[in-house]
C-alpha cells in the first residue's frame, strides 16, 4: 500500500545501506548465541500463550489436540516473530509490490527477505524500548492525520481505505507507531551523534571547485550482498560466489529488479533495489568512480565495500548546471498563516477559515502580521508570519510554487503543503549572490548525509549482530538461508 511507505518518505536519507534508503534487513544469517543467552531467552518465550513441548506451536489453553494454531518462527532475544504474524507481512507487502508492479521474487526469497527484516525491526523497537523512546496516542494521531491529508482523505476515509485492502485500522495504528518509533531512536543512536569539522567542509569546498565543469546525476539501482561481521574466509569466499552467480545471471539477460528482490540484503531489495537519483560526488568514492564510467543500462563490476559486495546499475543520468563559484538566485521574502489540520480542525475547516481570513485582508478590514499572531499554528507567529528572505528549496514545492506565482504585495488562496494550510503573502523580491555562508552550510549538509548513510548502515549492522536470534522450523534448519 503506498500509504504505509508515505512515512518513511518524511524522513531523507534514513537507512542502512550506503545510499540512505530505509532502514535494511541485516545479514540473512542466525547469530550464534551462547548457551547461557539461549537458557536466559527461554523464559519469556515461555510466557507468550501455551507451547507445545516440542516449542514448535502455540495451544489454546485447555486443549488437548496437537493442532497448533501458530507457531515461533523466530526468537528475538526476550521476543518471538509467530508465522502468523511473518504470514501478515508477506501478504502486505506482496499487495504492495502488485500494485507497484514490482517484480515478486520467489516465495521462499520474499520470505527470507521479509524475516530478516522483521529480525532487525524487533531488535530496534526493544533498543527503543529499553531506552524509553516512546510514541504516545496523540503524536500517533497528528501522524496518521499527516498521511491522511497526504492522501487527500480524512482519517476515517484512511481508515475505511485500510480495512477494504484487508488491514485492521488497529494494526495500521500500530505499524505508524512502530515507524515512528524506529525514526527516532535511529535519530538519536546516528543522526545527533554526526560531527562535521571546518575542515572537512574546507576540504569538500576545494575537491568541488576541482572536480569537472561538467557535473551530472545518475539514476541508480543496487544489489548488495551483504558480509556478515568478523565472517571468516569460507563465508566471505561464499557471498563473493553469491555476488558471481547474480553478475552472471545478468550478463545472460535477468532482470535487474527480479535479481535484487531475489538477492539483494538491502531494504530497498523490494523495491526492485531502486535508489533513485544521486550525484557522484555524495557517493563513497569508490561507487562513484565505478558509475562515473557507465552509460545507462550498464551495471558495474562487482564492487567490495567494508560490509557488502555491491553491483550497481545507471538507470539514467542527466546533467546539471555547470557549478560556479558565486551563482545568482532569486530571493523571496515573504509571510505566511498557517493552519495545521488536526482531529478538530479537518483541511475543508482549515481552508474556510483562511478564506474568510483572506477576503478581510483583501478589504483592508486586518493587518497580516495581527492576523498572523493571533491564529498561525506556525513558529514565526510571534514575529507577524515573517519568515524572512527566502532561496530557492527552502520551502516545500508547493509552498514555492505558490508563492513564485504572487506579485509583491499579493495574497494567496489557502495553499496546502504536508504543514497544512497557508496563507502568502510577498513582501519583496530580489536577486541576490550565494554568500559564503550558505555555501558551507551546502557543503556541510552534503558532508553530514555521506557519513549518516555509513554510520546508519554499521549500526544497523551492530544491532542485528548483537541481538540473540533463534530460528525455529520443522526441520531444525535456519528459514533465512
Amino acid at each position: 500500500m503506498k500509504v504505509l511507505a508515505l512515512l518513511l518518505c518524511s524522513s531523507a536519507l534514513a537507512g542502512c545501506s550506503l545510499f540512505g534508503k530505509k532502514p535494511a534487513a541485516a545479514p540473512a544469517a542466525p547469530v550464534a548465541a551462547p548457551a547461557a543467552t539461549a537458557a536466559s531467552a527461554a523464559a519469556p518465550v515461555a510466557a507468550k500463550p501455551a507451547v507445545k513441548s516440542d516449542g514448535k506451536g502455540f495451544l489454546p489453553p485447555g486443549e488437548s489436540g496437537n493442532v497448533a494454531i501458530d507457531s515461533i518462527v523466530v526468537v528475538v532475544n526476550d521476543d518471538v516473530i509467530t508465522q502468523r504474524e511473518l504470514n501478515n507481512r508477506i501478504k502486505t507487502v506482496t499487495g504492495r509490490m502488485k500494485a507497484q508492479n514490482v517484480a515478486l521474487p520467489d516465495a521462499a526469497d520474499l520470505r527470507r527477505q521479509l524475516l530478516e527484516r522483521m529480525i532487525v525491526e524487533r531488535a530496534q523497537l526493544q533498543m527503543a524500548k529499553e531506552m524509553g523512546v516512546r510514541v504516545d496516542d496523540l503524536q500517533l494521531d497528528r501522524a496518521i492525520a499527516r498521511i491522511a491529508e497526504a492522501q487527500k482523505m480524512n482519517v476515517q476515509d484512511l481508515r475505511n481505505q485500510m480495512e477494504k485492502d484487508g488491514m485492521p485500522y488497529a494494526a495500521f495504528r500500530e505499524e505508524i507507531r512502530e515507524e515512528i518509533t524506529m525514526q527516532r531512536l535511529r535519530e538519536h543512536e546516528v543522526d545527533a551523534k554526526i560531527q562535521i569539522s571546518d575542515a572537512e567542509v574546507d576540504s569538500f569546498l576545494a575537491a568541488e571547485k576541482a572536480a569537472a565543469a561538467e557535473q551530472f546525476e545518475l539514476n541508480i539501482s543496487q544489489i548488495m550482498i551483504r558480509i556478515p561481521d568478523n565472517a571468516t574466509a569460507e563465508v566471505i569466499a561464499q557471498r563473493r560466489a553469491r555476488a558471481e552467480e547474480v553478475m552472471r545471471q545478468l550478463r545472460t539477460g535477468a532482470d535487474f529488479a527480479k535479481m535484487a528482490g531475489t538477492y539483494s540484503d538491502s531494504s530497498d531489495a523490494l523495491q526492485g533495489g531502486v535508489v533513485g537519483w544521486r550525484q557522484p560526488e555524495r557517493l563513497p568514492p569508490v561507487f562513484a568512480e565505478a558509475l562515473g564510467k557507465l552509460k545507462p543500462g550498464q551495471v558495474t563490476p562487482i564492487i567490495k565495500s567494508v560490509g557488502a559486495f555491491h553491483i550497481l546499475k545507471v538507470s539514467e543520468r542527466r546533467s546539471l548546471a555547470e557549478a560556479q563559484a558565486v551563482a545568482a538566485v532569486q530571493q523571496t521574502h515573504a509571510r505566511h498563516i498557517l493552519l495545521k489540520v488536526t482531529p478538530t480542525m479537518s483541511a475543508a475547516d482549515a481552508k474556510r477559515k483562511l478564506l474568510e481570513l483572506k477576503e478581510r485582508l483583501d478589504n483592508k478590514a486586518a493587518k497580516f502580521e495581527d492576523l498572523a499572531r493571533l491564529v498561525s499554528n506556525d513558529g514565526s507567529a510571534a514575529k507577524g508570519g515573517d519568515l524572512g528572505w527566502l532561496y530557492p528549496g527552502d520551502t516545500m514545492p508547493e509552498f514555492e510554487a505558490a508563492m513564485n506565482n504572487l506579485k509583491i504585495g499579493e495574497v494567496s488562496e489557502p495553499v496546502e503543503s504536508s504543514f497544512g494550510i497557508h496563507l502568502i503573502e510577498v513582501l519583496e523580491r530580489k536577486s541576490d549572490d550565494v554568500s559564503k555562508e550558505r555555501e558551507r552550510n551546502n557543503a556541510r549538509q552534503a558532508i553530514r548525509e555521506r557519513k549518516m548513510e555509513e554510520a546508519a548502515e554499521s549500526w544497523q549492522r551492530e544491532v542485528r549482530d548483537r541481538a540473540y536470534v533463534e530460528f525455529r522450523t520443522e526441520d531444525g534448519s535456519n528459514p533465512a538461508k
